[in-house]
């Protein structure tokens, strides 16, 4: 392993002696919040066309040094060159006129505009919409990043959210581009046809600042890496020579233990849906078409399939959020449940972890204490007073128990990072002792090691008799969690497979809108 801890107190010798100048150049960074130090003294140097990883656990300071080059957050302390000249990055407007893109884990669209209006905004006003709407097209065509530019924003589930992101950003025609967490809810074919246009554009010359906790996507990708620690670099590296097994150990001291999958014992059918049969709410969404679906006491089922399938519409109408089925079409704990709203599932035992963290899953300015009243009542009295004492001890015990990197029960729900925000949600579902879980996108921006206790925590609970319906996007992840699987396709699910069957490359073909019945017939979607 090739591996070195540089002295935060060394400023990087420029590399202009030896050839052209580094395309961006980070010297002494600090960011200081009340709570914490996101950044501390951080260096970090960026070649032109080099596609160098930054690696480290949830709230290791990743997204804030991103924001400090994209102009987003200012540094209280420390240099920034670009080219070779020194600059001070004061808005995004100003990293964009430098030539820098950075798609954001959280996404920054504006949801009653178009998809083409949402990119327009961040380019040249000389450019007409109408061209805008064309080159929209045309790109989405070339790197294979399927969306329609007349569509509104909000109509689009996470997945489209973020192709719109990744086109606009590279419409601007960047030097350097900044992905935060691009891959989390892509297939992977979909990665591998965005692994082929990065090359394609650093081979260019663009630089790329690329932050992913899929360390085998790092290995095969990228070219160089910088790893935080508690907002310090630690070392850097070429991950190319290294395993995962090593990269984990520079990121979190460890090793990620080993999943725990004891022999599946299904009880009784806790989750059943039954011929359901949903008309699309709007012009860009999915019907579903004669959705058949159980979820057993013990068992995991997995859903695959690429965002805008009809995975949203499933998920609204099985939390409650869409109550137009027949009552008979939605089964939960052997009650017809197809027209009784969240709480009244949440009642017989269901609780459900949306896709999107901000907005659905927390209220961004409220803290994580308040936030447990979304969907849990223990600490309310008669009349609805809360007890402070009891949520905020609530709160506590799962900030404890998942490792929640966090300013105290108080703090604000928007200024976490995205992964441990993701582990208080996913623990506030699981500590309710939940009889059916649903989640979507479990580990979506959480770091290896956070991701195998999240895993972890799912397996426990199947074991301890809850029925779980993961939709996620990973295939790996679906292999690791599931004990069954489906796919969904145009709005219809595939028959089930048992996980022992299941290859990524039988998936794969699923995906596409084929399966097949006992009679070997393809059945297209």
């Amino acid at each position: 392993m090739r591996f070195s801890a540089p002295s935060p107190s060394l400023t990087p010798t420029p590399s202009s002696a030896i050839g052209p100048p580094a395309r961006l150049q980070l010297s002494g960074i600090t960011k200081r919040y009340p709570a914490v130090v996101a950044n501390n003294a951080v260096s970090l140097t960026v070649q032109p066309g080099e596609i160098h990883a930054v690696l480290g656990e949830n709230g290791a300071g990743k997204s804030t040094l991103m924001k400090i080059i994209y102009g987003a957050v200012q540094p209280d302390a420390g240099s920034i060159c670009f080219d070779g000249q020194p600059v001070q990055v004061r808005n995004p407007h100003a990293a964009r006129a430098l030539g820098i893109a950075m798609v954001f884990q959280h996404f920054s669209l504006f949801g009653t505009l178009s998809v083409a209006e949402n990119v327009w905004l961040g380019l040249d006003k000389s450019q007409r919409l109408s061209e805008v709407t064309e080159r929209i097209t045309a790109t989405a065509a070339q790197y294979g990043l399927d969306i329609d530019p007349l569509r509104p924003v909000h109509t689009l589930c996470v997945g489209e959210m973020q192709r719109v992101e990744i086109i606009r950003a590279l419409l601007t025609t960047p030097k350097l581009l900044i992905l935060d967490e691009p891959t989390s809810v892509l297939t992977p074919q979909a990665v591998e046809k965005l692994f082929v246009v990065l090359r394609k554009i650093a081979s260019q010359g663009c630089s790329i600042l690329y932050i992913s906790h899929k360390l085998h996507e790092i290995r095969s990708l990228c070219t160089a890496c910088t790893v935080l620690r508690g907002g310090e670099v630690t070392g850097v590296c070429n991950p190319a020579q290294e395993s995962n097994a090593s990269l984990s150990r520079l990121m979190i001291g460890a090793e990620p233990p080993e999943l725990l999958h004891r022999p599946i014992h299904a009880g009784a059918v806790v989750l059943g849906v039954q011929d359901l049969h949903l008309a699309r709410t709007d012009p860009f969404g999915v019907d579903l078409v004669g959705v058949q679906l159980q979820v057993r006491a013990g068992e995991v089922v997995g859903i695959a399939g690429v965002s805008g399938n009809g995975q949203k519409e499933l998920l609204y109408a099985l939390s409650g959020e869409d109550l137009r089925a027949a009552p008979a079409m939605v089964q939960l704990a052997g009650q017809s449940a197809g027209q009784l709203d969240p709480r009244a599932r949440r009642a017989l035992g269901l609780h459900f972890v949306p896709e999107e963290r901000l907005g659905r899953g927390a209220v961004p300015g409220m803290g994580l204490a308040h936030n447990l009243l979304l969907t849990r009542s223990e600490a309310l009295g008669a009349g609805g007073w809360i007890r402070m004492g009891q949520l905020q001890a609530q709160a506590r015990a799962i900030i404890e128990r998942f490792q929640v990197k966090a300013a105290g029960p108080q703090a604000a729900a928007q200024s976490l990072s995205g992964g441990n925000l993701q582990k208080f949600i996913v623990g506030r579902e699981i500590d309710a002792h939940p009889s059916v879980l649903i989640v979507s996108q479990p580990t979506w921006g959480v770091d290896v090691g956070a991701a195998q206790q999240i895993r972890a925590a799912i397996l426990a609970l199947r074991d301890a008799g809850c029925a779980v319906l993961v939709f996620s996007e990973e295939l790996d992840e679906l292999f690791d969690l599931s004990d069954r699987l489906h796919v969904m396709a145009k709005g219809h699910l595939s028959p089930s497979l048992d996980r022992a069957d299941a290859t990524v490359e039988r998936l794969g073909k699923w995906i596409s809108g084929l399966w097949h019945t006992a009679t070997e017939e393809a059945q297209p979607c």
